[in-house]
């Protein structure tokens, strides 16, 4: 598999909400870098962290309006989204955010070896922000 099939795979999955079938595409050593700059290492990590993501973000999403390859390396630009899961996984419509993003991903044998985010999750922040504050 080419490096940008592996990628768009990777976010088909993403947007499948499987972490188990998600984890299936990265690599033994996988790293993940979130727009912080945290890193979380090796695939079974990854495999929590998507899990909890889930649950955090049951709708998360992503899109991508442009792919640009280079070698094994793969950059894209796009969207991510989702709702916010309030107390008892409601979703509820204040709770939706949407923001511009780009990943680079490194791959290594049709598999994510790294995965990158670039966002301003400012908008997440504000609803988590909202969500802790006493009805």
């Amino acid at each position: 598999m080419e490096p940008v099939e592996s990628v768009l795979l990777f976010m088909d999955r993403i947007n499948q909400h499987d972490a188990d079938k998600l984890v299936e595409l990265v690599t033994d050593d996988h790293e993940f870098v979130d727009s912080l700059g945290k890193t979380m290492q090796g695939k079974e990590n990854a495999l929590k962290g998507w899990r909890g993501y889930f649950a955090f973000c049951p709708d998360y999403w992503v899109s991508h309006e442009e792919v640009f390859a280079q070698g094994n390396q793969v950059a894209v630009i796009g969207a991510a989204g989702g709702t916010i899961a309030a107390a008892g996984g409601k979703l509820s419509p204040e709770n939706k955010w949407k923001i511009p993003a780009a990943w680079l991903a490194l791959v290594n044998n049709g598999r994510i070896q790294k995965w990158q985010v670039y966002a301003d999750n400012k908008p997440v922040y504000d609803i988590l922000s909202n969500l802790k504050k006493p009805a």
